[in-house]
């Protein structure tokens, strides 16, 4: 089993092709061009995506946009104190449609969470309420 790097050690420049006249160190002579290569320039006309696959995708943001602080506020107040997330959330959603931040799904989510939870909050205060009118009314606080 034999090829062509049989007599090379490790520091030596591959050969160039053959036809190429090389300047002995694996580099073509100074001035010779490779055929079939133009100098590099624009795409020729015509050139581009098959019709029917519309343009290009734009360009990304230079940055994302920022995260609308009001709207992480009423996630988080929406777990502290509902009542605060609820409208914290509502005021949120409003300030983004304005100025077009991110942290829509942040608002909601809080506005959610903070009405199921200041609905629950509610109904268990109403229930008290209801139990202790009842105790009152039949008389039975003590022997």
């Amino acid at each position: 089993m034999s090829s062509n790097d049989d007599n090379l050690y490790r520091g030596d420049p591959p050969p160039p092709p053959p036809g190429i006249p090389s300047t002995g160190y694996g580099q073509p002579a100074p001035g010779y061009v490779s055929p079939g290569y133009g100098p590099p320039g624009y795409p020729p006309a015509g050139y581009g995506p098959p019709p029917g696959y519309g343009p290009p995708p734009g360009y990304p943001p230079a940055y994302p946009l920022p995260t609308n602080t009001t709207a992480v506020l009423a996630l988080v107040m929406a777990f502290v104190f509902a009542p605060a997330g609820l409208i914290l959330g509502i005021v949120a959603r409003k300030q983004i449609r304005r100025t077009g931040e991110d942290g829509d799904g942040l608002a909601l989510a809080g506005i959610i969470v903070g009405g199921i939870v200041t609905t629950i909050f509610v109904l268990i205060i109403v229930l008290w309420i209801i139990a202790f009118a009842a105790f009152a009314n039949s008389g039975s606080f003590g022997p």
